[in-house]
């Protein structure tokens, strides 16, 4: 008698939290994977039906643990915000990641991106950017009728469903906020609250001198009474 194994039912799948692969290659790769997540974490701090991950590996289909991807960046519009070990559609609504980020490093081959391409086009995704540091390249698709459809003329171009803008004009790229403040990066933030801390230092000194300026009129004016007595008009 040959023994049969055991069918797998759904419930006993494993879905990995880690696919083994670093999350970057290099140092470019990882700052621009962190600041494009930190600052749309940023962007949507106030609005908490919205997702913002990095790195972390998307499985669309329950049931299918072999089909999965993890995105450099991808935003979850209408999904609570909150620590996942992996985003499972099913669990989520069934909402699939509208926007995603790739940025490439010199290890990323044309067919790994030609893949990822059609794992975004068959699985929702609406918006999708490639962005390539080394060479400032900025290659993005918009959901069309037919699939995720090439945007011809990306110049300054304004993403529908985020309302952040892409300037590749200078040496690197500039992302800007609805409001026209562009993306920072950590040592940006890191200078700016630097110098918050010495504006609200220097304010606080200003301050100081202005209390003891006071104290020394307080004193004067006492010394003044216990001499003369109170000004009688």
């Amino acid at each position: 008698m040959v023994s049969q194994p055991l069918a797998t039912t759904p419930s006993e799948i494993i879905y990995p939290e880690s696919d083994g692969k670093p999350m970057a290659d290099n140092t470019k790769q990882f700052r621009w994977i962190v600041q494009i997540q930190q600052n749309l974490d940023w962007l949507y701090a106030d609005d908490p039906n919205v997702f913002v991950a990095g790195d972390l590996l998307w499985y669309p289909l329950k049931g299918r643990n072999t089909i999965v991807t993890a995105p450099d960046v991808m935003v979850v519009l209408g999904r609570t915000k909150g620590d996942r070990t992996s985003y499972k559609q099913w669990e989520e609504d069934n909402i699939p990641p509208q926007v995603v980020f790739e940025i490439l490093s010199p290890s990323n081959s044309s067919t790994e991106m030609d893949k990822k391409l059609l794992f975004y086009d068959r699985y929702g995704v609406q918006e999708y950017y490639i962005y390539d540091p080394d060479k400032n390249i900025l290659r993005g698709w918009l959901k069309a009728e037919d699939g995720l459809d090439v945007i011809g003329e990306i110049a300054n171009w304004v993403s529908p469903r985020l309302g952040i803008r892409f300037d590749s004009s200078g040496e690197e790229l500039q992302i800007y906020r609805p409001d026209g403040s562009k993306f920072f990066s950590y040592a940006e933030v890191n200078e700016q609250l630097e110098q918050e801390k010495q504006r609200a230092e220097q304010a606080q000194q200003e301050l100081e001198k202005e209390r003891q300026r006071s104290q020394n009129l307080e004193d004067v004016l006492k010394k003044y009474r216990d001499r003369f007595g109170d000004v009688i008009e």
